[in-house]
């Protein structure tokens, strides 16, 4: 919960940062109406980029934490599932006849085996869903920091092209 709150605080800061257009440079002699225009639409244009991608970080790190809680939560399900059915197989072999013990605990031992595969099982899916999450987490905070790389890359290029006009 830290880091989402951290990550959304840092978002809003770029937010503001980004909402203040920064200082014009002082024009000189060389640079041209046409050359500070660029730059100004460069700087905005990367300024929008850098906020998408906290966004984009922001919803990935949200997403990954929604997923961890829920993984937790079907772990500890899945192992108090086992325990409540352990605990009544295991009971129903204390109450068995004598003759029928030996039956009785053999069946509960059956039982209870069953029951931890089926929570092992469990826990091995819902990890395995936390894992493909963090994947996904981490594959679209890429694309994002790979498209403010190209707009930052495109913004260079149009300023550029403008001072050599």
């Amino acid at each position: 919960m830290n880091k989402l709150l951290a990550t959304l605080i840092a978002t809003l800061f770029v937010g503001i940062a980004s909402a203040q257009a920064p200082a014009p440079v002082a024009a000189g002699p060389s640079a041209a109406p046409a050359v500070v225009k660029a730059q100004t639409k460069a700087d905005k244009s990367v300024a929008a980029a850098v906020k998408s991608e906290a966004k984009v970080d922001a919803k990935a790190h949200a997403r990954v934490e929604k997923a961890h809680a829920k993984s937790t939560a079907t772990v500890i399900d899945a192992k108090a599932e086992a325990a409540a059915t352990k605990t009544r197989a295991m009971a129903y072999a204390a109450k068995a006849d004598v003759e029928d013990k030996s039956a009785a605990t053999h069946k509960a031992e059956k039982v209870s085996a069953k029951a931890d595969a089926k929570a092992r099982k469990a826990t091995i899916k819902a990890h395995a869903k936390l894992d493909a999450t963090k994947v996904q987490a981490v594959a679209d905070k890429a694309t994002a920091k790979t498209e403010t790389t190209a707009v930052k890359a495109q913004a260079k290029s149009d300023v550029k092209a403008a001072a050599t006009k």
